[in-house]
């Protein structure tokens, strides 16, 4: 495995992953490092559909959709550190343990959440995750992600 150090914008981000608007919820990759880290983005607007009912007037981004941009990074950082699949496999969210949320995720802020790699055993690779804003953390979780054939 090589080591590199880089940013990976939208495009990029959309041939790894399945998501699409609403439920990509990674804008930018800020930095990786193959089968160590990954640091990304989720810039959160008010204008988020979710926001209609959760809550009016006072709106908090939905921890479960914290903790599936977490998930949705470290599937990133899967794909980037094991490389291409075979055609018809994809990273699937397989758990997660020890899920802390700390404090709201605000309307108008950047959700900054990263991945740490921890390691693989029979199939199934763990990972540490971390979801920030404005520098506090707001979740952390163990997530775990397999790899599979489609469904």
């Amino acid at each position: 495995m090589t080591t590199n150090t880089h940013t990976l914008q939208i495009e990029e981000i959309l041939e790894l992953l399945p998501h699409r608007f609403p439920f990509l919820l990674v804008d930018r990759v800020l930095d990786f490092e193959e089968g160590r880290f990954l640091r990304a983005v989720k810039n959160v607007s008010v204008n988020e559909p979710f926001f209609q009912g959760h809550f009016p007037g006072k709106p908090i981004f939905p921890g479960v959709l914290i903790l599936e941009a977490m998930a949705q990074a470290t599937g990133i950082l899967a794909f980037k550190s094991v490389g291409k699949l075979e055609p018809g496999e994809l990273y699937y969210f397989a758990g997660i343990d020890e899920a802390r949320l700390q404090a709201p995720g605000r309307a108008w802020r950047s959700n900054d959440h990263g991945s740490h790699f921890r390691k693989t055993r029979r199939g199934l690779t763990r990972f540490k995750g971390v979801a920030l804003v404005d520098g506090k953390v707001v979740c952390e979780a163990t997530m775990m992600c397999a790899r599979s054939r489609e469904a």
